[in-house]
This record gives structure tokens, sequence and C-alpha cells, in this order.
């Protein structure tokens, strides 16, 4: 199984703005006082469709089932794909944010042109407050089928065990804080603190308090041959390890916002560009209002076509 997907599926920010129900537990997230937000999301929504087109990428854009939903720009969080025909639904933690989720996704895929041979719906977790918001939750490494999880209010361990259970996968778990300590508030998100790429991974080692979880997560990528490049927190706070790895007829692609490339330093763009060129994307109403990156806006479509 390839770990870059060469289409992905995006959702509208029809309904964009501040949620201070996640803003709970999303320390990036802000208030910002300009009356434009929502039309400034609009167009930086607009400018990524683009860039993706511009390399190739195949795109699937889809209307929001709830078209008020301040977060549906981020459908990677309530859904994922998988190259044997599987479609995931997760369990959310805010009552806003399982608006966004589409009962009938399989439906909508197959008349978008896409097979969908299974459909795993776990928001039944809810009940028992587990939770696991998509590949924000999870960063996979699909050729080994791993999944890294920094715990979380949004990430249970008990969730966690379910997915790998259903997907016959493994699971590296570890503690991640805003600022490394063990005080600290937990990052929202997985796919905050690292990415990883065909042969790379972007690691914010300096958020893991845990020595043991650092040691784990760094041996478990160099076990798979990636080459890990570590980040430091101010770098993640910029949403640097928020990146994503596509691949088209074109080559490969690292996309990520302007935020994040001018954060990187010398050495780990030299780094990254032996694997990938750079595709940055300004996006600063969603990546300040929303509290998520290009990486969030980017759903990988890993289903087989029905053709």
């Amino acid at each position: 199984m390839s770990q870059c997907a060469s289409r992905v599926i995006l959702i509208r920010p029809t309904g964009f703005g501040y949620d201070p129900e996640t803003a709970e537990s999303n320390a990036f997230q802000r208030v910002v006082p300009d009356r434009n937000v929502r039309e400034n999301a609009e167009r930086e929504f607009d400018d990524l469709l683009h860039a993706l087109d511009r390399c190739g990428i195949g795109t699937t854009v889809l209307d929001p089932i709830d078209p008020t939903a301040p977060n549906a720009v981020f459908p990677n969080n309530w859904f994922s794909t998988h190259a044997d025909g599987t479609v995931v639904l997760y369990p959310m933690l805010t009552d806003s944010r399982r608006k966004e989720r589409d009962r009938d996704f399989d439906e909508t895929l197959a008349r978008e042109g896409f097979r969908v041979k299974r459909m795993i719906d776990l928001s039944v977790l809810e009940k028992d407050d587990r939770y696991l918001e998509g590949t924000g939750s999870l960063v996979i490494d699909r050729d080994r089928n791993v999944a890294f999880a920094a715990l979380s209010p949004r990430t249970t361990e008990r969730a966690l065990n379910h997915w790998c259970g259903l997907m016959n996968g493994h699971q590296v778990p570890f503690l991640a804080t805003n600022d490394g300590t063990l005080t600290g508030d937990p990052v929202y998100h997985t796919n905050v603190v690292m990415s990883i790429g065909e042969k790379f991974a972007v690691v914010c080692f300096e958020a893991m308090p845990y020595p043991v979880d650092r040691e784990d997560v760094r041996a478990e990528l160099e076990r798979a041959g990636k080459e890990v490049i570590p980040i430091g927190l101010d770098q993640m706070n910029s949403f640097v390890g928020n990146l994503l790895e596509l691949r088209s007829g074109q080559g490969s692609f690292i996309f990520l916002s302007e935020t994040a490339f001018g954060a990187l330093e010398p050495g780990q763009r030299i780094a990254l560009e032996k694997y990938a060129q750079f595709v940055p994307i300004a996006i600063p109403a969603i990546e300040a209002v929303g509290g998520g990156s290009v990486r969030c806006m980017l759903a990988e479509n890993f289903l087989p076509s029905q053709i």
C-alpha cells in the first residue's frame, strides 16, 4: 500500500467561524475581530484547491452536510479511506463536530465514482466517552499499518484499541503537550505533532515529556526506514508538523501552510526537498480561527475507482 495518496477529498467552509466548543481542547484557535473571516476562509480554500489541481492531485469537493458547521473544512477528522475499499466514520468529542458526519457517505462516494466495500461506523463509541478523530488522531504508517496517536481528550486509548482491533493495526500511543511538560495541556491532534511521508517523518519530540515515548516513536519510525526530521516546539506551534505528502504523475509534493514553510530551518528544507517539492499555501484565517492547517483540510482518498 502506498503511503501517499494521489487523490483527496475536501469540504467547502460554508459555515466557517470560531467554535468555542472545540476551542476548549484546541489551544491553536483564536478569536479574530474580522467580519470577513468566512470570505477569507473561502478564498484560502480555493487557493489550496487550485494548487492541488496544478500539481495533478485528484480532488473531490463536497458541500458540508450541515452548511453552518464551523469546522467542516477539516473533514479528515470524521472519516478516513483505505485502499481495500474501507471507509471509517469516527467518534468526535464535541456536538458541533458530530453534525459534520455524513451517515450515507458510502452512497455519496459512490456517486463520485468510488467503490466502498465496507463502512465502519465508530460513532457509537461516543456513548462511552471514547473518541478518535480520524487522521487527526491517527498518523498512520500505511505500509505497515502502524497508528501513531497522541492521547488527548479527542484521542482516547480505548477508542484507539478498538480501531486497531477492527483494522488489524499496531499502535504507538504517546503523550504530547503544548509546552512539552507533564503539566502542559495535551496537543489536541497527533497530526499537529508529526507527519509521515513515503520516506521521511517530521516529528516534534520536544512535545513529548516522557523519554520512553520519544524512544518508542523514533524506534518505530526508524524500523520503517523513515528519515526522521525533528522539529521544535515553536515550529510545532507554527504547524510545521501539519504537512502532507501527496503524489501525482508530476511527482511528489509536500503541502503545508506558508506559516509552516516560513518556520522551517534551512537544513530541514534541504532534508525534505530530497523527497518532494514544497507547495506552501497561505491560510492565515483558517489557521487562526479554526486552529488547523493544510493537512487538516485534506482527507486522503485511497478508495478504488468504480471503473
